[in-house]
């Protein structure tokens, strides 16, 4: 959007968030705009060719876009095999990894699955809903985490105390994959709130985890949001749940950046419990690019390396503040622990990453030429185009300065 303009009240006044704005209506805002800068601002042809506006416009949003996508890049691995000498053992060490380890992970694995799966819809068909079957269910799937955890050789270490259930407490972490949830049930049981994904891992949503009490939505989907935010704050009330996590980044960054804590967490009266995760990428990059690869494939690059170090800070719990409010508090809890896990804390919305306007809707850049061609045109002097007329009135003025030429040449002459 333009500088200096704004969306029409029926997109700005729309539900937070909401996508389901038709995209016709965004194209029409967006080049409306665009004619009535230009024309508010350009009063001559050459006040028009000379605007360079909308240049340093799009220059200062293509900043903006490389510093937002650093939060979701992986950085690229420094070269070390390639000479003579490592080379061959970097080789033999892959070979190992995907030879040898891999087989024996995902057999593992499978073999966890299997028994899991023999004892936990025995349990959930079998026992009457009640605060035992609870406990084993939440035993059940910390074993299968555990197991998770193992496929990866999973170097972890836990700082702090170990979560206690309690009403009214809820415990907000970082965000770098799936493995996030994954790493903390394998130490206690949790309920998390996460995008409902397709496939085998909607499988174990919706199957499995549903027993804890977990909250999934659509986050495209404002409605969604809306409904979890009233189920979470019942769950959060509730002593006799299991403790709720929740990722306030709302998407996997990088484990190098911090993006906006959505303030859904904080604006409950609970008391916070801050989760700090860092991973050491000595041996592998824990982050997932949903965008590039499936959470299967994003797997089996966790089993095929050496191993995933990370360390996981239970920190002091908070409590917000008389004269806080509620940003306030989600940016505090923030800074504590981007601190502790090391990393740098920038203003963006992680949602963003999941909208580009650009892709959305291609024909944007075409109708923003065209506007710009338009607004040219009023120049025009109504017989023909500008470059048409002066090409037109050169060979006539040739055609003067030659006749003027050969007269005087004849006059010279009859003297």
């Amino acid at each position: 959007m333009p500088a200096g303009h704004q969306l029409p009240d029926s997109l700005t006044t729309a539900e937070d968030g909401d996508a389901d704005v038709d995209g016709l209506e965004i194209e029409k805002a967006y080049v409306e705009a665009e004619a009535e800068r230009l024309q508010s601002q350009q009063k001559s042809l050459l006040a028009v060719m000379l605007n360079i506006n909308s240049v340093l416009t799009d220059a200062a949003a293509a900043m903006v876009d490389d510093s937002f996508l650093k939060c979701f890049t992986s950085a690229a691995p420094d070269p070390w095999n390639w000479n003579f000498y490592l080379a061959p053992i970097w080789l033999l060490g892959m070979l190992f990894r995907h030879l040898v380890l891999f087989p024996l992970r995902l057999t593992l694995l499978l073999t966890s699955h299997l028994l899991f799966f023999m004892v936990f819809f025995t349990v959930k068909l079998g026992m009457p809903s009640s605060a035992l079957k609870l406990r084993v269910e939440q035993r059940l799937i910390r074993f299968l985490c555990g197991m998770y955890v193992a496929s990866w050789t999973g170097v972890i270490k836990f700082h702090g105390p170990k979560p206690v259930p309690e009403g009214g407490h809820v415990w907000v972490a970082n965000h770098t994959s799936m493995i996030d949830y994954i790493i903390l049930s394998s130490y206690t049981a949790f309920a998390v709130i996460m995008q409902l994904h397709p496939g085998w891992v909607g499988f174990l949503q919706t199957t499995v985890l549903d027993s804890l009490g977990c909250l999934w939505f659509n986050r495209t989907q404002a409605k969604d949001r809306s409904l979890v935010a009233q189920r979470m704050a019942d769950h959060v009330a509730d002593p006799n749940t299991t403790p709720l996590l929740i990722f306030p980044e709302g998407t996997c960054v990088n484990n190098e950046y911090c993006v906006m804590f959505k303030r859904g967490a904080f604006d409950m009266g609970a008391t916070v419990h801050p989760v700090a995760i860092k991973y050491n990428k000595i041996f592998v990059d824990a982050f997932w690019n949903s965008k590039r690869l499936s959470f299967t494939q994003h797997l089996v690059r966790l089993m095929s390396s050496w191993a995933v170090v990370c360390d996981v800070y239970f920190l002091e719990p908070q409590s917000r503040r008389e004269d806080e409010s509620v940003d306030e508090f989600a940016a505090r809890v923030q800074a504590m622990i981007a601190k502790q896990a090391k990393l740098r804390v920038v203003p963006w919305d992680g949602y963003l990453k999941y909208y580009n306007l650009g892709e959305k809707h291609p024909g944007l850049i075409e109708k923003r030429r065209k506007v710009f061609a338009d607004q040219l045109k009023t120049f025009l002097p109504a017989g023909g185009a500008v470059g048409s007329s002066k090409q037109e009135a050169a060979p006539a003025a040739a055609a003067a300065a030659a006749a003027a030429a050969a007269g005087k040449k004849g006059s010279k002459k009859a003297n």
